[in-house]
């Protein structure tokens, strides 16, 4: 089986991109799709690497040629996932993961309806407070007014959690890698025949972090931002 899509989305700061380059390092035959962006690069980021870095005027001649799966304008700056990189994964054989926002999450589960999707969520808001300070002193970058903007954002996009197939509480790294490679390699024996006892053991891990049982857990980190429960 290939041409699987799998959605990563979380708040910034709750680790989805180092999680995301282990569950590359480890799980064999999937591809990363780089994002397209009008942003302008940050500290180390590369073109290519991290995003494709283009002007405006390239991304929206792009929109016009009708070449993304998805994009949205999030505030102010273009991102997109361009078609190609799905037809190029299931040319070689690969499974895709897009590392996208809410919106672009949304775009793509319509479009798609057996892509996977996964949500990172950090323990709390106090711990990704933590987690973004962290990060903004390593950057060198102290204004607390940015801070409090990505935590609010974080509550905003933590709203839609219900809206993803997997939850993953990010509070243990090496158990969060564990958990993702899980959801990764059961979806894959899914749409397989033949499960074997070792694709039942990654089974029932990959369904700890099925929605329906993170339920609590996640109304409870909603919470900590000081949001009301949302219905599952």
């Amino acid at each position: 089986m290939s041409g699987i899509v799998f959605i990563i989305s979380a708040p910034s700061g709750s680790g989805k991109t180092s999680l995301t380059n282990e569950l590359l390092k480890f799980v064999p035959d999937l591809e990363f799709s780089v994002s397209y962006t009008t942003r302008k690069p940050r500290g180390s980021e590369q073109n290519g690497r991290e995003y494709s870095f283009v002007s405006r005027e390239e991304f929206e001649r792009m929109i016009a040629n009708d070449e993304f799966l998805e994009y949205a304008d999030v505030f102010g700056n273009y991102y997109g996932t361009a078609r190609r990189f799905l037809q190029d994964a299931k040319n070689r054989g690969k499974d895709l993961v897009l590392d996208i926002d809410v919106q672009g999450a949304k775009q793509v589960k319509e479009r798609l309806p057996d892509s996977v999707s996964i949500f990172i969520l950090p323990p709390s808001r106090d711990e990704l407070e933590r987690r973004l300070r962290a990060r903004s002193s390593a950057e060198q970058m102290t204004d607390t007014r940015v801070i409090n903007r990505r935590l609010a954002e974080a509550g905003r996009e933590i709203e839609n959690y219900p809206g993803y197939d997997y939850i993953l509480v990010n509070d243990d790294f090496n158990q969060s890698v564990d958990r993702l490679k899980a959801i990764v390699q059961a979806v894959r024996n899914q749409r397989k025949p033949g499960a074997s006892h070792a694709d039942l053991v990654l089974e029932a891990k990959a369904d700890e972090c099925r929605r329906r049982n993170v339920q609590e857990r996640a109304q409870q980190i909603l919470a900590s931002f000081g949001l009301s429960a949302v219905p599952n």
